[in-house]
């Protein structure tokens, strides 16, 4: 959730709660998208001709209320939506996925009395003796909650993170009825097993809905990066945090992608400090923001320091997993294959016998991959060819009900920040040579 955020927060819709009320709005969702289906198919029909079930799901009209209704519950089942659309972009249909990549910026505000009523009940009746000024308007609005400016009894700037009502309570019924709208629909292949992820979406669902939890992970980071002239991070704010409501200093910053009309020195310099940061995380503190959106870093024009925002999806990773990726980025790096299969397998992978067509093409598409971070030079991530190559080496892949494996889950977090930052670099048309920036870290224990 940015500070800067482009949304619908200009439109309030009541938060739905209870696990009755919520239901019924899947259930509506689910009767209106059939009854759209019905006719639909009745005029394809009457014109002569023979619909596909696919092509009735996927009309304009269901894809709009598809999200609008997803965007309007906001919670587990509009997050779930955006969870599916980034991480199994190249497996689900692509029409499917251009819908919920949608809901990554769409959320409604909640109403004022909503609103009122979380911040009674998480600050005291008396919460505004301790403000000097609040901004009713939201200027971010996400899944989980909407961010408020203020500034403090000290006339200190400040933003105010604030959980939609209910929303924590209901993220388990949400992911499943989403997760069987989904199914019964269609949309998802038959074969693709969605048990370990909505599990994992689940959890990780839990996490982000603990604000106690998110102000002890950037107090972590904080003192890792505090001292760190290069970013520039809020502070907690204990008075003004609780269980559902989060305060923290507001840091000035614009969208990371504005850097995109910086000169090349200066794009090549940020994105060679976002892959500096994550082997940070990832080696050093073993601790990642694990969420690839764009809007969890800002820029600040003055200072060129990057800003870093939003830790609820951050995660902490044992020393054994970091050191077993460690050795298979290393074995990536020498081209020694076995070295990759030894630590990709303690890592959690299963991959088959040796030699067999799974293990190679696993290999092959790591080798893809990972060719920024292999390669010795610097990388023109603006002119890559990865993604067409992956799109290529995938597309035979889906209907390959042996390829449908989930991958080890705290690999698939790590994935998920690495491609993330190959699409950050991307956007900004950078060149880095992450190589040079990886090595350093692959001798240590």
């Amino acid at each position: 959730m940015d500070q800067n955020g482009d949304t619908t927060r200009d439109k309030q819709r009541a938060v739905p709660r209870g696990r009755a009320q919520r239901f019924g709005k899947f259930a509506r969702l689910a009767g209106g998208v059939a009854g759209n289906m019905l006719a639909h198919g009745t005029a394809q029909l009457a014109a002569g001709k023979r619909p596909r079930v696919k092509d009735l799901l996927l009309t304009p009209k269901n894809a709009l209320r598809l999200t609008r209704q997803l965007a309007e519950m906001r919670g587990a089942a509009m997050k779930l939506g955006q969870i599916l659309s980034m991480d199994t972009g190249d497996l689900l249909p692509r029409e499917l996925a251009d819908i919920l990549a949608t809901l990554r910026n769409a959320a409604y505000a909640m109403p004022d009395a909503q609103l009122q009523e979380v911040l009674v009940q998480e600050l005291g009746p008396d919460y505004e003796a301790k403000l000097k000024h609040f901004e009713q308007r939201p200027f971010a609005a996400a899944s989980i909650g909407q961010v408020h400016k203020l500034s403090t009894r000290q006339g200190q700037p400040a933003v105010l993170k604030v959980q939609y009502p209910g929303v924590r309570e209901s993220i388990d019924s949400d992911v499943d009825n989403l997760a069987s709208l989904l199914k019964v629909s269609g949309l998802l292949p038959k074969h693709m097993d969605m048990t370990p992820l909505l599990a994992e979406a689940k959890s990780q669902l839990h996490e982000e809905a603990d604000y106690e939890q998110e102000a002890r992970y950037l107090k972590a980071f904080v003192r890792a990066l505090g001292e760190d002239e290069r970013f520039l991070l809020p502070r907690v704010i204990p008075h003004l945090s609780a269980s559902r409501v989060l305060g923290m200093t507001f840091v000035h910053g614009v969208p990371i992608e504005d850097v995109a009309f910086e000169k090349a020195e200066e794009r090549n310099r940020v994105a060679a400090l976002l892959f500096e940061l994550l082997m940070i995380e990832l080696f050093e503190l073993r601790l990642v923001q694990t969420d690839p959106n764009f809007a969890n870093y800002q820029y600040n024009h003055d200072t060129g320091q990057i800003v870093l925002l939003d830790f609820g999806a951050s995660r902490r990773f044992s020393a054994a997993l970091v050191r077993g990726y460690r050795d298979l980025l290393a074995g990536a790096v020498d081209g020694d294959r076995a070295a990759m299969i030894k630590a990709a397998e303690a890592v959690g992978y299963q991959l088959g016998p040796e030699g067999s067509l799974y293990q190679e093409t696993l290999l092959e598409l790591a080798e893809i991959v990972l060719v920024p971070l292999t390669v010795n030079a610097p990388y023109d991530f603006g002119n890559s060819p990865i993604p067409q190559q992956l799109m290529e080496r995938i597309e035979p892949l889906k209907s390959d009900r042996s390829f449908w494996e989930v991958p080890p889950v705290d690999v698939a977090y790590i994935h998920r920040k690495i491609g993330g930052l190959f699409m950050l670099a991307t956007r900004l048309n950078a060149t880095v040579n992450v190589h040079e920036i990886l090595l350093p870290w692959l001798g240590e224990s």
